[in-house]
């Protein structure tokens, strides 16, 4: 696989900067806020997305968080995550976030959408009221942007089972509550993309 994966171009699409929707736990808005505030701490509640992308074969695009992210760099978290910006709602925010870290666009199906809470050291927090979609890759190959993908490959359920119960494995805390939610709850979901959870 390695002689075939292409970086697309590094450009900076995020910053701390940037104005995040605060929400309640109804997912009801209250206003804005900096990207950098919600995460300072223990983080303030905000709208956030996370998508996981299948090729033909049912596999998982998962991806190693540039070494620049300032929580869980050089961890694995699935394909993309990120968060709806002030005035953008979640479908304009989940392809413009695809097609700036990944270079594709995708269609999506939404799932489900759950509360949570983690801490990364010193650094801050992610406090998101997530929304998880799933999409299929049906052509193109992803050209990530080195500006916010270290690397990235495809993993069958089994590799991703294994990843997600290796000890110590640099893995995004909202990946692994994730994973095991579609598996348990939506693996009827999972089968229509030709996931393989035997």
């Amino acid at each position: 696989m390695a002689a075939t994966k292409q970086a697309g171009e590094a450009r900076v699409v995020s910053s701390d900067a940037e104005s995040l929707i605060l929400v309640d736990e109804h997912d009801r808005e209250l206003g804005i806020l900096s990207k950098g505030e919600c995460h300072d701490g223990d983080g303030l509640l905000h709208r956030a997305f996370s998508v996981f992308l299948f090729d033909e074969k049912g596999r998982l695009l998962i991806q190693q968080r540039a070494a620049g992210k300032r929580l869980w760099p050089g961890y694995w978290a699935n394909s993309c995550c990120s968060h709806p910006r002030a005035g953008e709602d979640m479908a304009e925010a989940t392809q413009r976030r695809i097609e700036e870290e990944l270079g594709l666009r995708v269609e999506l199906e939404f799932i489900y959408k759950f509360r949570y809470q983690a801490r990364y050291s010193e650094e801050g927090s992610e406090h998101e009221l997530c929304w998880v979609h799933l999409g299929r890759i049906r052509s193109s190959q992803p050209r990530p942007n080195p500006s916010e993908i270290a690397d990235w490959k495809f993993l069958s359920a089994s590799e991703i089972d294994t990843l997600m119960t290796t000890p110590d494995a640099p893995v995004a805390p909202w990946f692994r509550m994730e994973w095991t939610t579609l598996r348990t709850r939506h693996a009827e979901r999972l089968a229509a993309y030709q996931v393989n959870l035997d």
